[in-house]
């Protein structure tokens, strides 16, 4: 009895493939990508003010210090994965999400670049989006 379980079970994983990020994504209901989303932005909007904060306790006594290129370039690729265009209608940036992995060259992007791509777009950075959704199908083509 044991052996036809453990044999089912690895016919089933066997059968079941690889499971791509769309395949994440649909298994959740409205509510759990809602949530999803909200708290990927909660995170990045986290680690950015925590970063500023940081920084800002060790240059505090330093009237001449200016904030670094990778620093300033760090916040915008943070921005970049939030909509802020959207406001708090994380509704838009899920029905996109669905939009985006109903196209067939996506399936295998993972969930944060396509909130990332899907945000710019929202932002109205359209030739940004495009080129990281061109990067992206081709760095996760399927074949």
């Amino acid at each position: 009895m044991i052996l036809k379980i453990l044999v089912l079970f690895f016919l089933t994983n066997l059968s079941a493939g690889e499971t791509t990020p769309a395949d994440f994504w649909s298994s959740y209901n409205k509510i759990e990508k809602i949530a999803f989303v909200n708290g990927s932005f909660g995170a990045f909007a986290k680690i950015k003010s925590h970063h500023k904060s940081e920084v800002k306790k060790q240059y505090m006594h330093d009237d001449n210090w200016r904030e670094p290129y990778f620093i300033e370039r760090f916040y915008g690729i943070i921005d970049e994965y939030i909509a802020s265009e959207v406001g708090y209608n994380l509704e838009i940036i899920v029905m996109h999400l669905d939009a985006f992995y109903t196209n067939s060259d996506n399936i295998k992007i993972p969930i944060l670049e396509a909130l990332r791509i899907v945000a710019l777009i929202q932002d109205g950075e359209k030739k940004t989006a495009n080129t990281r959704l061109l990067k992206s199908q081709q760095k996760y083509r399927t074949y």
